[in-house]
């Protein structure tokens, strides 16, 4: 006698790829939430002496003067020395510098959720003045670490938000052309096609090429965010479309029809609620759709520019070879674009499996 929410979450449970995929994404959200305490550092800070510094590994033990080793979190230094054909530094760990590490430690003051002033971080060096760069640091000595997961608040809310407005648009224009039809439906549905038919990297390029320079980041980034909700769109309203058509004869629209309820009341409360389970499965694989077209517009340059920190902005520091060869690390923003796109296309086949618990 388990309920309709009960079904859907046992057959959901039985997609292990999807449960597991779902705890990723639920943890890369809540990193997304708490970015500020997370980050060992802020955005925007840099150190000219340690520019390409390869990443520090955490290690639990060390040995101590008498040979015995102890349990003490802590990253190993650094010496650096000029390359003599170069000229340019070159970093080497130093087993003889030890850098000790702590949890909830005191470093660059923020505002969390810019609201409530705050200086503590998750993990991080007791002495905040040494190197501490888990990802290492990019060409002007930037905590690639602390950028990513700045970055992360940006990269996934463009998903959520732009999802968001292409769920409203999808919802509305393609129940309203199913359910209407006739010459509504038509202009609709020409509008579907030329949308659709349109290639969608010189349609970004243009519409991105229109935002003037003198524009605001915040700014800049709400309208990178509606330029991509108003090409997503149009797969969500033909689906919409669909089902509409197929119900607005069926006998429960029709007794509800005869019993007065206006039009738009029946398209909300009983058309809509018959197909929510799919909704929201469309909706959670068109969320990768989104961080993909970000991280495309920034990598390309046409999207969010610096100062903003996002995903597709730090792997412009990765266009080139030369970056590339020297510092490999640079690329963990794509790493996590994959592993993103790759949990939310899994979690979104799970629930699309869920959303019919009877099959």
């Amino acid at each position: 006698m388990a309920s309709q929410r009960q079904l859907i979450w046992l057959k959901f449970k039985e997609h292990k790829l999807a449960y597991w995929s779902g705890i990723v994404i639920a943890f890369i959200y809540l990193v997304a939430l708490f970015a500020e305490p997370i980050a060992t550092r802020s955005a925007d800070y840099y150190d000219p002496a340690f520019t390409l510094l390869p990443p520090q590994g955490i290690k639990l033990f060390y040995v101590d003067e008498a040979g015995n080793s102890r349990f003490g979190p802590h990253v190993t230094g650094f010496s650096s020395k000029r390359d003599p054909q170069t000229f340019r530094r070159v970093f080497a760990p130093d087993p003889n510098v030890r850098i000790p590490i702590s949890f909830f430690v005191q470093g660059d003051p923020y505002r969390l959720w810019g609201l409530i002033p705050l200086s503590t971080h998750l993990i991080g060096p007791k002495d905040p003045k040494q190197p501490f760069y888990l990802l290492g640091s990019d060409r002007l000595g930037r905590d690639v670490f602390s950028r990513l997961v700045h970055g992360t608040r940006v990269s996934t809310s463009v998903g959520l938000i732009g999802v968001a407005i292409s769920l409203v648009l999808g919802v509305c224009l393609g129940g309203i052309s199913g359910y209407v039809g006739g010459k509504v439906d038509t202009s609709i549905q020409r509008i579907i096609e030329f949308i659709m038919s349109v290639p969608t990297i010189p349609l970004w390029m243009g519409l991105a090429a229109a935002i003037p320079v003198t524009w605001s980041p915040i700014l800049v980034y709400f309208i990178i965010t509606i330029i991509i909700s108003l090409i997503g769109w149009t797969s969500l309203a033909r689906e919409v479309r669909g089902r509409f058509m197929s119900w607005r004869n069926e006998a429960f629209v029709l007794a509800a029809r005869l019993d007065g309820t206006p039009e738009m009341k029946i398209m909300t409360r009983h058309l809509v609620p018959g197909f929510i389970s799919h909704i929201i499965a469309a909706t959670t694989l068109a969320i990768p759709a989104m961080i993909i077209a970000e991280t495309s517009l920034s990598f390309l340059g046409i999207g969010l520019r610096p100062p903003v920190v996002s995903w597709g902005v730090l792997l412009q520091e990765a266009q080139n070879i030369r970056s590339l060869a020297e510092a490999p690390w640079l690329l963990a923003p794509g790493v996590l674009v994959i592993i993103t796109v790759l949990s939310l296309n899994f979690l979104g086949d799970g629930l699309r499996d869920a959303a019919d618990p009877y099959s």
